[in-house]
């Protein structure tokens, strides 16, 4: 999953990981002893989801889970980690700036914060969501032609059902579950793959309410001033 020149990488920021991150309170101490197996290879294997050269977005990417793993993985593309806590940030800009990626960029905030600034081919998250809020969150976030790639447990179907109405509001094709990670990971991991419908009416709820609002108000009759 790793390139020989891109191991040693992973290996410093999994050991990062298991000292800064337990320390500063990023990764609890029962998972130092499981990092990579349970965590960065897992994370890892999402880079087979991604196309080449793709600019992607990792929202509430806390340590660095999937997004820096999977930069590390893939110098083609160019990825933009959102997290909003401080401390969790200042950790991101160490770890990128000692393993000189400078196809990261570390941006503090929500997802909400950077809706309309730009649009990326892939948009990751790792238990962020479930997939109905998720959708609000990422598909802003979602080029025309481009997805959004969330990791996901075994539930995924349940919540592909329960964000049924959202997915339709959306204008999201249905959504595909792809099994990553064979040979690599057991069990393999689970994402959810959603796009736009149509990627030349992608569907931006938020952005077109109001302008409803304004026919709405615009169809009303003119009525007279009593005298």
């Amino acid at each position: 999953m790793f390139a020989s020149d891109r191991l040693a990488l992973a290996v410093r920021y999994t050991e990062l990981l298991a000292t800064e991150g337990v320390t500063r309170g990023l990764i609890g101490p029962r998972e130092a002893a499981r990092l990579w197996e349970r965590h960065v290879l897992n994370s890892a294997v999402l880079s087979e989801a991604i196309p080449h050269g793709a600019t992607v977005c990792d929202i509430g990417t806390g340590a660095g889970l999937p997004g820096l793993v999977v930069a590390i993985a893939r110098p083609d593309i160019s990825m933009i980690l959102v997290e909003p806590l401080l401390r969790r940030t200042t950790f991101l800009d160490e770890v990128v700036a000692e393993l000189g990626l400078g196809h990261v960029q570390v941006v503090r905030g929500r997802a909400e914060d950077v809706h309309g600034k730009a649009t990326y081919d892939v948009v990751t998250s790792r238990a962020v969501a479930p997939l109905e809020r998720l959708l609000g969150w990422s598909m802003p976030l979602v080029a025309p032609t481009g997805a959004l790639v969330a990791m996901k447990g075994q539930s995924v179907r349940d919540e592909i059902v329960a964000a049924g109405a959202a997915l339709e509001t959306w204008r999201c094709a249905p959504p595909e579950v792809l099994g990553l990670g064979r040979d690599v990971v057991d069990p393999q991991t689970i994402v959810v793959r959603v796009s736009w419908a149509d990627p030349t009416q992608i569907g931006w709820p938020l952005a077109r309410r109001p302008e409803k609002a304004r026919r709405r108000q615009d169809r009303r009759p003119v009525r007279g001033k009593a005298n």
